[in-house]
């Protein structure tokens, strides 16, 4: 009987450390990104009182008997499962869909946690604002050519977010065109003076157009707005004449780089002759001295600006030779249209977004949207292995495995969802059922412990 009561005692223990968990489970029920917990129990050691006997020749065999010395418990696991995502409409609330983790820093101890309550501080770091603790990723770096990108095979570090930073003015380095010119207009002749020619192609009455214009404003080095025009008129069947003006340039030329590689510069020139096949498809772009008719079809312009002795090129990029992509010639309406340069003046950082890969990209309020860093994810072997350190986070432990370092969608981490958290994965009704069966096992339990007593007292009893 006295074993008995060393039994009860255990499972007394064990119900009630499974309480524990289910109350701490209870209380962060609405904790964001908090993973639950259940308790398993198993049998304590047995008491061998007779051992087992092999079967003989005149009788079978004899099986042990053990009487068991109570329970104890086996594990407190961490169920993992996703939790539901919420949605906040806060661009710094992050929520991982799938697996992984985010990875936070205090100084070089690395923590991680499922709770992407994030903000950016005074200082611009991006962290938990319950702690401090900083959201690793990757900064962006800008190439020699001056492009922002992010190196995620290197180390993790703290991500920065530079609002209202100043971003320099770029000067355009390309032009793109696209759309058509109406086949069905006449050629102008060869001989007709410029004067006469422009106001053919200005024509008041659309009917009467022989040509087109189109323009876009580019950006010197310093922001310096420029219009750059395109005049553009049917010179011969299937054959266009383009001429480029750019206000406020000196010395200002165009030329091609023909097929064979060649450059033969012709200074002063500013006229291009754009071949079209039968089917309105753009086949060549010469400017006198060479010819382009394959691959891209682009030209150059160069020149230089009042102050500047430096020569600046701008690339035009008129289309792929045998596509529709860029100019082409069908007989419909005059669509030709500059549609995109690269070039800005100085703005500065006003918001930033952040896409289903972590990619965190910078919004200026000169229009450009530059790549600022990436935040990082990480997963283990056994996420389930992992400590919990408080406030939502985890360390790694002998049996978790190291951190699996990536960017989300890669080696089977999750996407991120900007302005979502992710909310705790307590399911309440299987926690208060859980309540009412460790409520009765402890309840059990304590009856063996009294029955055990009264038993003892009749024992006692025998003596009077």
């Amino acid at each position: 009987m006295m074993r008995t009561l060393y039994s009860g005692v255990s499972g007394l223990k064990n119900h009630q450390v499974r309480m524990d968990v289910i109350g701490n489970n209870i209380s962060n029920v609405n904790t964001n990104g908090f993973k639950s917990e259940r308790v398993n129990f198993q049998d304590m050691i047995s008491q061998l009182v007779s051992g087992a006997s092999e079967p003989r020749d005149n009788v079978g065999g004899v099986n042990p008997k053990q009487v068991g010395l109570g329970s104890m418990v086996a594990s407190v696991d961490k169920l993992m499962h996703q939790g539901a995502l919420q949605t906040t409409s806060k661009n710094t609330d992050l929520a991982i869909s799938g697996e992984g983790f985010f990875v936070l820093a205090d100084g070089s101890k690395k923590f991680y946690t499922r709770n992407g309550n994030f903000d950016v501080d005074k200082e611009g770091w991006l962290v938990n604002p319950a702690n401090g603790m900083r959201v690793q990723g990757w900064n962006a770096t800008k190439s020699a050519e001056g492009k922002p990108g992010v190196n995620t095979a290197a180390d993790t570090e703290n991500l920065k977010v530079p609002l209202y930073q100043k971003e320099p003015a770029k000067e355009t380095g390309f032009v793109r065109f696209k759309s058509n010119l109406n086949s069905s207009v006449q050629a102008i002749p060869a001989g007709v003076s410029d004067a006469d020619r422009v106001k053919m192609i200005m024509d008041a009455d659309p009917s009467k157009r022989r040509g087109h214009i189109t323009s876009i404003n580019v950006f010197d080095d310093q922001g310096v707005e420029h219009t750059l025009k395109m005049y553009m008129w049917k010179s011969d069947t299937n054959k266009w004449t383009a001429s480029v003006a750019m206000q406020g340039a000196e010395q200002l030329s165009v030329d091609v780089v023909g097929s064979n590689g060649q450059n033969t510069q012709v200074a002063g020139n500013t006229r291009l002759t754009l071949g079209f096949s039968p089917d309105g498809r753009l086949t060549s772009v010469s400017d006198g001295a060479d010819m382009r008719n394959q691959d891209k079809l682009n030209a150059s312009v160069s020149f230089r600006l009042a102050g500047n002795p430096a020569v600046k090129n701008i690339e035009l990029r008129l289309g792929e030779a045998g596509q529709v992509d860029g100019i082409t010639q069908f007989s419909f309406a005059f669509t030709t249209k500059a549609v995109e340069q690269d070039g800005y003046t100085m703005g500065y950082m006003e918001a930033f977004e952040i896409n289903d890969t972590g990619m965190i990209t910078g919004v200026y309020s000169n229009g450009a949207r530059n790549i600022l860093g990436q935040v990082a994810l990480a997963n283990f072997t056994n996420p389930e292995g992992l400590t919990k350190s408080g406030q939502n986070n985890f360390v790694e432990s002998i049996n978790s495995g190291n951190a699996i370092i990536g960017t989300s969608g890669i080696q089977g981490l999750g996407g991120i969802n900007a302005g979502f958290l992710e909310m705790s994965n307590v399911d309440l009704a299987d926690q208060f059922t859980d309540m009412i069966v460790t409520q009765r096992g402890f309840q059990a339990n304590s009856r063996s412990i009294t029955t055990a007593d009264q038993m003892l007292q009749e024992l006692l009893g025998l003596k009077r």
